[in-house]
C-alpha cells in the first residue's frame, strides 16, 4: 500500500477522536466542568471551552494535514499529560493514551505526507 495513502489514514484515524472530544466539550462545557474540578483542574466552563477548542482544532489540523508535525507533538504532549492526570486509575485508558502519543510522535517523525493540505498550498509543516 502507498505510504502517502497510509498517513492519510493514519491522520484520519488519530485526529479523529479529538474531533470528536473537542466538539462534545464545546457543546456540554457545562457537563464538563465538575469533572474538570474532580482532577484539580480548574473548575470554569471557561477552561473547558479553551480544552475543547484545542483538541477541536488540533485534531483538524492533523486530519486536514496542515502543520501535521507541530500539532501531532502538541497532542502527543496532552496525550501523555491527560493520560496521568485523568487516567492513572485506569491502566487500560492510560496506555491508550500512550499507544496514541507514539502514533502522533510518528506521525510528527514521518510528516503529513502528499495528502495534505500543506502540500497544497506550497506550505510545509515545521521540521522537528
Amino acid at each position: 500500500m502507498n505510504s502517502n495513502l497510509l498517513l492519510l489514514l493514519a491522520r484520519i484515524l488519530l485526529g479523529a477522536d479529538f474531533v470528536i472530544a473537542g466538539y462534545g466539550k464545546l457543546v456540554g462545557a457545562a457537563g464538563m466542568t465538575g469533572y474538570f474540578g474532580s482532577l484539580g483542574l480548574p473548575d470554569s466552563v471557561v477552561f473547558v471551552y479553551l480544552v475543547g477548542a484545542f483538541e477541536l482544532l488540533a485534531g483538524l489540523a492533523v486530519i486536514v494535514g496542515f502543520q501535521v508535525r507541530i500539532a501531532a507533538i502538541l497532542l502527543a504532549l496532552f496525550c501523555v499529560a491527560t493520560g496521568f492526570m485523568a487516567h492513572s486509575a485506569e491502566f487500560t485508558i492510560l496506555m491508550k493514551n500512550i499507544a496514541m502519543a507514539g502514533g502522533f510522535l510518528a506521525l510528527a517523525g514521518a510528516g503529513a505526507g502528499t495528502y495534505a493540505l500543506e502540500r497544497r498550498t506550497g506550505r510545509v509543516s515545521a521540521t522537528v
